[in-house]
């Protein structure tokens, strides 16, 4: 079966649907809109306005494509129903109804933990897997919604119901779970986002859409639609497959997927093989993503230019602290100015001050005032990038787990049924649910079948997801372990870059920041550099390549079929992208920082 993605973050190119139904023959297509800071974003949305709490821009694609979709006999799926997918599905129908179409129409819910004891959170959602979407299919849907099901269960639930997968048939769900994580993040598995860009056929044209041709087993084929831009190769699926995941066992709620199992290969132009993909019984615990209104912030940025750039900011930073009352105050020094510089912005820097408090008032007007006021009492050449404004709210997330049996995973079917999607699975594996906070991939592999109206299927264990959103799963018990590789060459070495031959991709985790680092595919020798890297990077390594890790917890895991290793930064990103203070509070750019810093690489190597 052929599954398309349009759709890797709320946000993404509006047109992508409009371009995946005209690119060529599709099966089912998928949208993923959700991530940690979404769930906040439309939490949000949803305290001004009880009727929202869905992505809206999901309605709109579907005005201008339901007819096309329907004419084509594509199915549409897509977790853009947030925490309204009910909402989201009457909204489709007032759409399909001024476009004088009748779809059938389901939606998936049951993810709401807020009464699990949550009740404070601003929203608390169960990661669910695909049955409840393979369900709604096999119940004759034409568009399905959901609520928070993990991204990779996008794919997941078509495919177990298309090929008749049943609860157990853990090595195919596992692939489809691999092929989920790939196409979840839209155009990061066709070169966005590349550290080889450099590569990229055509940079000017708009990047194409990934799709997965999904067999019987498991095993898929990724690709993108003839004549579309960017590419796929193994080096772009592989950045894909290492992004924001958590070690080699890959938690989903319908299968553990075993990520050191994983073969890619090239199967002709903008086209990977995955294969041999093994997964096992799914955790038993589901993961919940809690999000939490953590107080109040405010920023602004000093230009400082010319001499004596670090006295400067001392001395602002001194008078501000004076005035402002915020319990958490942050100052960061942007990179010194260049000596002589021929261009004032050349002999410039900035000076960050974040303020946080838990109440608007110190961080509101009293904070801006404290800032403005300067403007003829600081140092000399005194500007400002922008005004302050006023105080704005900040979210926190964190994660926690439930049993599963106290979730009811429920799907609303177009004709009015409901159905309850039992927890069927005969074992579930007994994970050790350490570091709640740090969630791991979102794919999240399901099982079902081309289920028969009324059928009950099994619900299951999450993972988190990140912007493309963050996945969720238990740690793996490999956590911090070094790497095992073949001894790496005596030869002498040279300091150069780590990304002369290393790729890299890094992303959020809630408070943890997530780093794969593998051997560029297309050059030689990758077996021996692969044999470096692998005995190379290990917790202290990361600590001396990146100093802002220093007195963080790091995990290293190897990853020898993929060429590389997944590292995690536990607490780098401290309490997750809304709170985060931090130049790179997503930590999108670490991967780039990490390919930039010199290391001794072996001559031989080189």
């Amino acid at each position: 079966m052929l599954i398309g993605n349009c759709s890797g973050f709320y946000g993404d190119r509006l047109s992508a649907m409009r371009e995946m139904l005209e690119g060529a023959r599709l099966d089912v297509l998928t949208g993923d809109y959700l991530a940690e800071l979404t769930m906040l974003i439309l939490g949000r949305d949803q305290l001004k306005d009880p009727s929202l709490g869905y992505a809206k821009t999901f309605a709109r694609q579907l005005e201008d494509c339901l007819g096309l979709a329907l004419e084509q006999g594509v199915r549409i799926v897509s977790n853009a129903g947030g925490l309204n997918p009910e909402g989201l599905a009457a909204r489709i129908r007032e759409v399909a109804s001024g476009l004088g179409l009748q779809p059938c129409i389901a939606y998936v819910d049951g993810d709401d933990a807020r009464s699990l004891g949550f009740e404070g959170a601003l929203t608390a959602n169960t990661y669910l897997g695909g049955f409840g979407i393979a369900s709604a299919l096999a119940g004759g849907a034409d568009v399905v919604v959901t609520g928070r099901v993990t991204d990779a269960s996008l794919v997941v639930g078509p495919a177990a119901w298309w090929h008749r997968w049943d609860h157990t048939a853990y090595d195919a769900l596992a692939g489809a779970v691999v092929a989920g994580h790939v196409l979840e993040c839209g155009c990061q598995a066709t070169g966005g986002n590349f550290s080889g860009f450099r590569q990229i056929p055509h940079p000017s044209r708009p990047l194409g859409f990934p799709l997965a041709e999904v067999a019987a087993d498991g095993s898929s084929v990724i690709t993108k639609h003839p004549g579309t831009g960017g590419m796929v190769s193994v080096d772009t699926v592989t950045a894909q497959l290492m992004y924001e995941v958590q070690g080699p066992a890959y938690l989903n709620p319908d299968v553990t997927t075993d990520l050191t199992s994983v073969e890619l290969s090239d199967a002709g132009e903008d086209r990977v093989a995955i294969a041999r993909v093994r997964g096992s019984a799914p955790p038993e615990l589901l993961k919940v993503g809690i999000t939490e209104l953590g107080g109040y912030r405010n920023s602004v940025e000093f230009v400082v230019t010319g001499l004596e750039v670090e006295e400067k900011a001392v001395w602002v930073r001194a008078q501000l602290g004076h005035r402002v009352r915020a319990q958490s105050i942050t100052t960061t020094l942007g990179p010194l100015p260049r000596e002589d510089a021929d261009t004032e912005e050349n002999a410039s820097t900035l000076v960050r001050v974040h303020v946080q408090d838990s109440s608007p008032e110190p961080v509101g007007r009293a904070f801006s005032a404290a800032a403005v006021e300067l403007a003829l009492a600081s140092y000399p050449g005194f500007t400002m990038t922008s005004p302050p404004g006023d105080a704005k709210p900040y979210g926190v997330y964190r994660a926690e787990y439930v049993e599963r049996s106290s979730v009811t995973h429920t799907v609303h079917h177009a004709d009015g049924r409901v159905e309850v999607v039992a927890h069927v699975h005969p074992e579930v594996e007994e994970v050790a649910q350490t570091g709640a906070s740090a969630p791991s991939s979102t794919s999240g592999l399901e099982q079902d079948a081309r289920l028969s109206p009324g059928l009950e299927t099994g619900a299951s264990a999450p993972s988190s997801t990140s912007g493309c959103e963050p996945h969720a799963s238990a740690p793996s018990s490999t956590s911090g372990c070094e790497p095992h590789a073949s001894a790496p060459s005596s030869t002498s070495g040279v300091r150069v870059p780590l990304g002369t031959f290393v790729h890299a991709r890094s992303g959020d985790k809630g408070g943890d920041a997530n780093l794969g680092l593998w051997v560029r595919h297309d050059q030689d020798p990758y077996a021996a550099r692969v044999a470096w890297l692998l005995g190379t990077v290990t917790p202290q390594f990361v600590r001396d390549l990146l100093p802002e890790a220093r007195d963080l917890d790091v995990d290293v895991h190897p990853l020898a079929n993929l060429g590389g290793v997944n590292v995690v930064i536990h607490g780098l990103l401290g309490e997750g992208v809304a709170a985060s203070t931090r130049f790179d509070p997503q930590a999108k750019g670490l991967g780039e920082w990490a390919r930039a810093r010199f290391v001794e690489i072996p001559e031989d190597l080189l």
